[in-house]
């Protein structure tokens, strides 16, 4: 008999009806995000973008202080190269959203779409997710939005292609650097164990040595900065979770708020109504999420290892609310300054955000009635939360000045650094609207800016982590004459930030003997005259590229090993 043809081998389909939860995080997004998406740059506390950002030594970790913007503000810079650097701010947030809510929504068994979409909807419209977003972190949220990829991708790590698979879901993470991707370790590491025997030992290894190799751009220079990078470990205390609902800090930690600053609580958070419905919601969900768990039908590698990773930062985030637990990581930053990582632990609540949503998730499948409230449930208790939270996110144009002194500083061929004036971390412009942000100067020139990195919480200061800025942080808090010892130092320009501190007058005089080089409305720049010495700094350029080549080849490994299937849903959304 003729030998019939095999049939094709079947395709991965696109199950369109599966995008519907991403579309709903991702329309969330733009409530969420509101006048922030209109042109120009959403600027607050560590949310900073600037307008044709260069390619500088800090970006790459080459400074000295902890690599905390690395490989972020590469990748930005990158990105910029080809789009407006406002769209690509936009685009990144809006990505966020939607890739969240799509993977959240991918964990939740079975083919109901309702269930799977109030899954979305939590894990994108949360405490957690606003007052992150209000601080600024945007890097870790990326994170945050790869968490339920990197945790499918985990479990599966040793099938065929898995590691491939792996890197692709932590490329969020990764990008966003050290915070997102300790978060993602916590949540990798227990789904590899949570997959149980055989071959755990190989699946073990082989996420870890993904984990390390992307983790290299950030990790090295961190590990070079040991020697002299410093950490102040009073900032474990400051960054301590803290009671931002009636029910205390752990109430506040269940209900995934519990945020050190009490400026990115959204309006109307510590209202009874409001805090007791969202912790109403957050045990209910986290009860349906165990009682899932014991259903054999649920029990997946993937569910258990997410409880295992939750409990896990739940408990690492309580840690900084007890006097031991803070004397303890105190002692850990003196060790090094690598653990200041574990200074705001409250970030480690990331994975309990996931359980929670899978568990309302799970919530909706066991209800009929009244499926439609679970599901708008967490809007309901946070309406703040739209309109950039109710107008504390805001785009705006940088002034005239920004372009002109990066005009006037890239163009010059004389070399030497650039002190950043006046000597704060954080800026309120009034262009702004008076709203906080890390001083964006040092990302908009080329050269090497000095500035006081020492992060203010309240009325308390951190000392500073930049070698060159605690060198020089004597000098400023004088109010001896700045010239003649900044020239002998190194330094080629200042630049004076008008924000309407009292201080501008005197360090004015301070400057006498400097040329002014430009005097406009919102920046004054002061040239230091002479050949400035060049500066000493670590030379460990090499070192560096070399860690940031490995990471990018296995990035192009697993993008070119086999077709991007995790990009397609199939019928069961696993």
């Amino acid at each position: 008999m003729p030998q019939q043809p095999r049939p094709a081998p079947e395709r991965p389909r696109t199950d369109l009806k599966g995008l519907i939860p991403g579309l709903t995080a991702l329309a969330l997004g733009v409530i969420m995000l509101g006048s922030a998406l209109a042109p120009g740059y959403a600027l607050g506390y560590d949310m900073v973008f600037v307008p044709h950002p260069p390619s500088s030594r800090a970006m790459f970790g080459l400074t000295g202080a902890f690599p905390r913007q690395v490989p972020s503000d590469a990748v930005i810079a990158g990105l910029a190269t080809v789009l407006p650097a406002d769209l690509v701010q936009k685009l990144v947030l809006l990505l966020i959203f939607g890739l969240a809510g799509w993977g959240a929504a991918r964990l939740v068994p079975g083919e109901r779409l309702l269930p799977r979409t109030a899954a979305a909807v939590f894990y994108v419209w949360n405490p957690y997710v606003a007052e992150r977003l209000l601080l600024g972190q945007w890097a870790l949220l990326l994170g945050y939005a790869g968490l339920p990829w990197a945790l499918s991708a985990a479990v599966s790590v040793n099938e065929r292609h898995g590691p491939a698979r792996l890197v692709r879901s932590l490329l969020p993470a990764a990008v966003g650097g050290f915070a997102a991707m300790n978060v993602s370790a916590l949540v990798v590491g227990l789904g590899v164990l949570a997959a149980g025997a055989p071959h755990r030992g190989r699946r073990a290894l082989k996420a870890g040595a993904v984990l390390i190799g992307l983790a290299l751009p950030w990790l090295v220079p961190a590990l070079l900065a040991g020697g002299h990078g410093r950490t102040d470990p009073a900032g474990v205390d400051l960054f301590a979770a803290r009671a931002d609902t009636p029910f205390g800090s752990f109430g506040s930690l269940l209900s995934l708020g519990g945020i050190w600053n009490a400026e990115v609580v959204p309006p109307g958070y510590g209202t009874w109504f409001g805090a007791t419905g969202r912790l109403v919601l957050s045990l209910t969900a986290i009860g349906a999420f165990g009682w899932a768990l014991r259903n054999s039908t649920a029990r997946t590698p993937q569910l258990k290892g997410l409880a295992w990773a939750a409990a896990t930062g739940f408990g690492v985030a309580c840690v900084g609310i007890t006097e031991p637990g803070r004397a303890l990581v105190r002692g850990l930053v003196e060790l090094w300054p690598g653990f200041g990582v574990l200074r705001d632990a409250h970030v480690y609540l990331a994975p309990l955000a996931l359980l929670e949503a899978i568990g309302l998730g799970f919530l909706v499948l066991a209800l009929s009635r009244m499926a439609v409230l679970a599901l708008i449930a967490p809007i309901a208790l946070l309406p703040t939360l739209a309109w950039g939270m109710s107008g504390r996110l805001a785009a705006v144009d940088y002034p005239a000045d920004w372009a002109r002194a990066r005009t006037i500083i890239n163009g010059d061929p004389a070399g030497g650094l650039v002190l950043d004036l006046p000597w704060g971390a954080y800026r309120r412009f009034p262009w702004n609207g008076g709203r906080a942000v890390l001083d964006p100067l040092p990302r908009v020139l080329d050269r090497r800016v000095v500035w006081n990195d020492g992060l203010e919480v309240g009325s308390r200061e951190l000392a500073p982590e930049d070698p060159l800025t605690r060198a020089v942080d004597g000098l400023v808090r004088s109010s001896a004459p700045l010239t003649a010892p900044l020239g002998d130092a190194g330094y080629r320009y200042v630049v004076l930030e008008k924000v309407g501190r009292p201080d501008e007058a005197e360090l004015r005089r301070r400057l006498q003997g400097a040329r002014p080089v430009l005097d406009g409305r919102d920046l004054a720049i002061f040239r230091l005259d002479g050949s400035p010495a060049p500066v000493a700094e670590g030379t460990h350029l090499a070192t560096v590229l070399t860690a940031d080549l490995i990471a990018f080849l296995l990035v192009l490994w697993a993008t070119t090993a086999y077709p991007p299937y995790f990009l397609v849903m199939r019928r069961t959304g696993s």
